[in-house]
């Protein structure tokens, strides 16, 4: 039987460490590892250091057959991955005359002279190949030694990942030809928990392939399903029959798939019916609009908004009667309906959405605890007013209440009917 491919990945720079930036590439690589069929079992950070990006390289070719390395390339005496590895292999680093004419016309072509500590980057490990670098000065490099294949990638984004899905993936293909195709579908839940859903499909979640696995979201839970298989086509023909059965259970919380979000999917279904939306925002402070208008082509059914934080503000230009406000306040089941009816009426809008509430820290009282929100959904039909009792941060309550509104909108978008809850 021909061997797997057990994948790692390093990423080098003190930066990292420091926590100045992000380890995003962790994530790029073990996704387009993924999406291709292979596998990620280990992560690592090193600073730049030679001794310890050294250690780096013994600790990975004792664990793992493929080692993608990520930044530590560039023309600075703390660029070291590439002397490193030498080292760490025992050989010699050379300059490839190609890779050095590739560097000077990369400067020529920005009407620049190449400066001399750039001819650094050409340099090749001994026995290795250079993997030209189209969008950057710093090539990378292939060796395979020991049994151990070595990919070294810059750390720039938009040099990295051209390189790895042009150049390092389809080596890997012709390097281990027999690995599975793996194919991952996440559907996206609101308005029910995880543990709601988990008590409902132990069958499914303990099941080995495909795999069911939920995932953590702010304001809304994932299920991710992983199928492998042959070919592509058989993969996913395992995770519809999966999804199928999701859908059968939870339709009316499964909002979308993969990349769609809230906003996305609620902008679909306007565009779809012709028909337009406008908000009126208390506690998300206008968060809600940004959410919207973060959707491409949002102006098509999105109207406007208006940010009514003061009680004044909603009594002049929403219209909730001052008897509302001074009866029942700004949290309360009544204000959230006249705010939705109200930004209906002032834009001409289809459907009106509102969000009131108390977001924290301070605030709250015995009767109107802090995570306290009403979101309201008016249209044509009439209006449904939610009460929600939402908890973490500030930050947290205000994302949670936006989502949670738009969850509805979409509800009443679908067709689906409110139910017990709905005030």
């Amino acid at each position: 039987m021909s061997e797997s491919c057990r994948g790692e990945h390093l990423a080098v720079g003190t930066e990292i460490l420091l926590g100045q930036i992000a380890n995003s590439h962790a994530r790029t690589v073990s996704l387009e590892f993924a999406n291709n069929g292979f596998f990620i079992y280990h992560h690592s950070a090193v600073g730049d250091n030679m001794g310890r990006i050294v250690e780096a390289f013994r600790v990975a070719a004792s664990r793992s057959n493929v080692v993608v390395v990520t930044g530590g390339l560039g023309p600075t005496a703390d660029d070291l991955t590439k002397e490193a590895l030498a080292q760490f292999l025992g050989r010699r680093l050379v300059m490839s005359e190609e890779a050095l004419r590739q560097i000077e016309a990369y400067f020529r072509s920005r009407q620049r002279k190449m400066p001399e500590q750039n001819r650094k980057q050409a340099l090749c490990i001994e026995g290795g190949e250079m993997i030209a670098n189209p969008n950057g000065t710093a090539p990378g490099l292939y060796i395979e030694a020991g049994g151990v294949h070595y990919f070294l990638l810059p750390g720039p984004p938009l040099e990295m990942v051209p390189m790895l899905r042009n150049e390092v993936l389809p080596r890997l293909r012709r390097l281990f030809p027999h690995e599975q195709v793996l194919v991952s579908r996440v559907l996206h839940f609101c308005g029910i928990g995880e543990s709601d859903v988990d008590e409902q499909i132990p069958h499914l979640l303990a099941q080995a392939n495909p795999t069911v696995a939920p995932l953590a979201g702010e304001g809304e839970m994932l299920l991710r399903i992983t199928a492998s298989a042959p070919d592509e086509a058989a993969a996913r023909a395992r995770i519809a029959e999966v999804e199928t059965e999701l859908r059968q259970r939870f339709s009316r919380y499964i909002y979308g798939v993969d990349d769609e979000s809230l906003p996305s999917v609620v902008g679909k279904l306007l565009r779809t019916r012709g028909e337009t939306l406008a908000v009126a925002e208390s506690c998300t402070g206008g968060g809600l609009s940004s959410m919207i208008t973060g959707v491409p082509g949002s102006s098509a059914y999105y109207l406007g908004g208006v940010v009514a934080y003061h009680n004044r503000v909603k009594e002049q230009v929403l219209g909730v009667p001052a008897a509302t406000l001074a009866e029942f306040g700004a949290v309360s089941e009544q204000t959230a309906r006249a705010m939705a009816e109200g930004v209906r009426r002032l834009f001409g809008a289809d459907w009106g959405m509102a969000t009131t509430g108390i977001a924290g820290p301070d605030g709250g009282t015995p009767e109107k605890p802090v995570g306290l929100v009403y979101v309201a959904v008016a249209g044509a039909g009439g209006t449904q007013v939610y009460r929600l009792q939402l908890r973490g941060s500030r930050e947290q309550i205000r994302l949670r209440a936006s989502k949670q509104v738009l969850w509805r909108m979409w509800q009443a978008l679908a067709g689906y009917e409110p139910r017990a809850g709905a005030n």
